[in-house]
C-alpha cells in the first residue's frame, strides 16, 4: 500500500500497490505492519459495509468520542462516492478545516480517516457500495455528528444531496459542548 499525506493533520490516502499479470492483479487492502510503519496505529475490531441505492445520497458527517474514538478505512466497492472528512481535534494544527477525494469502484483509492474526524459520504451513482475497516465497537452513547451543510465548515460538496437521513439532517450548528470537542484534545 502507498499512503500519502492529506492536508489534514494524520489523515491519508491509500493507493493500492497492485501486483498484477496478465490474469489481473493481487493487492493488500490492510496490512497491520504497514500501517504501524506509517504511524498508524491499526486494529481492525469490524468491517462495515454499507449501500446506497440512490445517487446523491448522504450519509454523514459522523464521528464517536472517547472511549469509542475510530480510526476508519473507506474504499467504494461498486459505483461512486464523494468521501469528505473534517479535523475536530481542538488541538490540531488543522482543526475545523474539512478535505475531499472521490472513491470509486474503478479507481480503488482508499481513505484513512483518523481517530477525532467527523466523516461522511455523498453518493455519486446510483447503487454505490463501500466497506469500512472500524478501529473501535459501536458506542451509542458516544454517537456524534455534524451537520453536512454546517456554515462553520463549509464542505464543498460535488453535488447537492437529494437523500438525507432524518438524523443526519437534524444535528445542531457546531457547538463545541453538545459535539464533545473537549473530548478529543490530544487524541491521536
Amino acid at each position: 500500500m502507498k499512503f500519502h499525506k492529506t492536508a489534514l493533520e494524520g489523515a491519508y490516502t491509500i493507493e493500492l500497490e497492485k501486483r498484477g499479470d496478465d490474469r489481473g492483479f493481487f493487492a493488500r487492502l490492510f496490512c497491520q505492519r504497514e500501517f504501524k510503519a506509517a504511524g498508524v496505529p491499526m486494529s481492525a475490531v469490524q468491517i462495515n459495509n454499507s449501500l446506497s441505492a440512490k445517487a446523491g445520497t448522504l450519509r454523514g458527517m459522523h464521528y464517536q468520542l472517547p472511549p469509542a474514538a475510530e480510526i476508519k478505512v473507506v474504499r467504494c466497492i461498486r459505483g461512486a462516492l464523494y468521501d469528505a472528512i473534517i479535523d475536530i481535534r481542538p488541538d490540531s494544527p488543522t482543526f475545523g478545516k474539512s478535505f475531499g477525494i472521490e472513491l470509486t469502484a474503478e479507481n480503488r483509492m482508499m481513505i484513512l480517516v483518523p481517530r477525532g474526524f467527523a466523516h461522511g459520504i455523498l453518493t455519486l451513482t446510483d447503487d454505490t457500495e463501500a466497506f469500512y475497516l472500524v478501529s473501535a465497537f459501536y458506542g451509542p452513547e458516544q454517537e456524534r455528528g455534524i451537520r453536512f451543510d454546517d456554515p462553520r465548515f463549509g464542505i464543498d460538496w460535488p453535488r447537492a444531496p437529494a437523500e438525507v437521513s432524518p438524523k443526519d439532517r437534524a444535528w445542531p450548528d457546531f457547538d463545541p459542548t453538545f459535539h464533545g470537542i473537549e473530548s478529543l484534545r490530544g487524541i491521536t
